[in-house]
């Protein structure tokens, strides 16, 4: 058999692609209610703005948040998503599809800059699995935080979107199946152009911690495809930061390979929204 990460999509059945959560307690896709908007949050600052937004301009009733949950998070991020739902009185639902510590072990190596199956596998697919499953009970938007200015690769990529747009979920990510559009779901990058800046002016405080500790991004941590620096700063941050630095250890001795930090600090381009 064959090991290594080749980007291809493995689709298990409906009922095994992914465990969904509220507040702790399974629950099913066909329980929630419809609404407007969806909000994938990752305890960062953009996605935060985001949601913000949507909860000004059509009211908390109508917006639903989505936090993939990659077994990777620091607790404090944890426990700022949890927060979210008690700040713009909203329920956020958690998606699991597997851990990162699985997938590193299953493609035998660590995600790099230009391979990142974490993201794929623990964000991309469970995301469009949950939007699928949603759409076909009513349409709505989804409303993403991303920043042109947060890498060169987004300020390419989107450099011909518009933040006040709704664009079909394909025109965005390409990952995301054509049918999507059809059924009505649509996505929206509302703050494409704000700075750094701007959103922590707008969050007024309210942002994670993490970012008072001097982290730029919150995801994973670390973010395995992000800089020695980076490593280093979530490995001496805390005492969790330095388990994290032993998992990582544990986990080369089981694949029997070293892992390399990126040269290069580009975003992700899910995980860090």
């Amino acid at each position: 058999m064959k090991s290594g990460y080749r980007g291809e999509k493995v689709m298990a059945k409906n009922s095994n692609r992914y465990t969904l959560k509220l507040n702790g307690r399974t629950v099913s896709v066909d329980d929630i209610p419809a609404h407007k908007i969806v909000v994938p949050v990752s305890g960062g600052k953009d996605s935060q703005a985001s949601l913000k937004m949507a909860c000004d301009q059509y009211g908390s009733e109508n917006v639903i948040g989505l936090f993939c949950d990659t077994k990777w998070e620091h607790p404090l991020t944890y426990k700022h998503v949890k927060k979210l739902q008690k700040i713009y009185n909203i329920s956020i639902y958690w998606i699991n599809a597997g851990s990162v510590e699985q997938m590193i072990i299953k493609y035998k190596r660590f995600p790099a800059s230009n391979i990142r199956f974490c993201t794929k596998e623990l964000k991309i697919y469970p995301s469009k699995w949950f939007y699928s499953d949603l759409s076909e009970r009513f349409s709505f938007e989804v409303w993403y935080g991303m920043r042109s200015d947060e890498s060169n690769k987004r300020a390419s990529r989107y450099a011909e979107k518009e933040a006040t747009e709704l664009y079909r979920p394909h025109e965005v990510l390409a990952d995301y199946p054509q049918y999507l559009g059809k059924r009505g779901v649509m996505f929206k990058l509302p703050i494409l152009s704000w700075s750094a800046v701007q959103v922590l002016d707008y969050l007024d405080g309210l942002e994670n911690p993490l970012y008072s500790s001097g982290f730029r991004r919150v995801g994973c941590f670390p973010c395995l495809a992000s800089t020695p620096k980076d490593h280093q700063n979530s490995f001496n941050v805390d005492f969790f930061g330095k388990g994290q630095k032993n998992r990582i250890m544990k986990l080369e001795e089981v694949i029997g390979k070293k892992h390399e930090p990126a040269n290069t600090g580009q975003a992700c381009m899910f995980c860090n929204i």
